[in-house]
């Protein structure tokens, strides 16, 4: 299942949609004014499906992650020099990434892919597209990659 990940150009917010191959809507984000990103996931319907906040007050970047109001998990990332790191706390899951952040993979603990996602160049605005091999991960796969470009986004502020 493949899923195009889109910023939106005009928001003062972040705020993504997210497509599947036919360009039907599949899921909206929105952000929300908050100390730190916060971002709500929508399903097509309107639905709040689950919501990332950022841990503030922290060394590193950390992530928390909601499914409607049960914890799911977090994703923090790691202090490396050269190829960027994350620790994730659920599924058993890794990231691993290019040294520009803009190709990487999301790997179970038996060491399959979940998903790989990779960023389009030459666009307005951040534009990803997510490769995920079981659609039931689709959420849990969006939510790391929104995680990973709310912690990119804060480092260039």
């Amino acid at each position: 299942m493949k899923l195009l990940f889109k910023q939106r150009f005009f928001s003062w917010f972040d705020s993504y949609d997210i497509y599947d191959e036919a360009g039907n809507t599949l899921f909206v984000v929105k952000g929300e004014l908050a100390w730190g990103h916060l971002l709500r996931i929508y399903d097509a319907n309107g639905n709040e499906i689950g919501c990332i906040k950022e841990k503030i007050l922290t060394w590193l970047p950390k992530f928390e992650m909601y499914i409607r109001d049960r914890y799911a998990g977090c994703i923090s990332k790691e202090l490396t020099f050269f190829t960027p790191k994350y620790n994730i706390d659920y599924n058993g899951w890794h990231v691993e990434g290019d040294w520009f952040e803009w190709d990487y993979s999301i790997i179970n603990s038996a060491g399959q892919n979940v998903a790989s996602v990779s960023k389009e160049l030459w666009n307005w605005t951040d534009t990803y597209v997510i490769d995920v091999s079981n659609p039931q991960d689709a959420v849990y796969a969006l939510m790391l990659v929104l995680a990973i470009d709310a912690e990119k986004c804060s480092r260039r502020d």
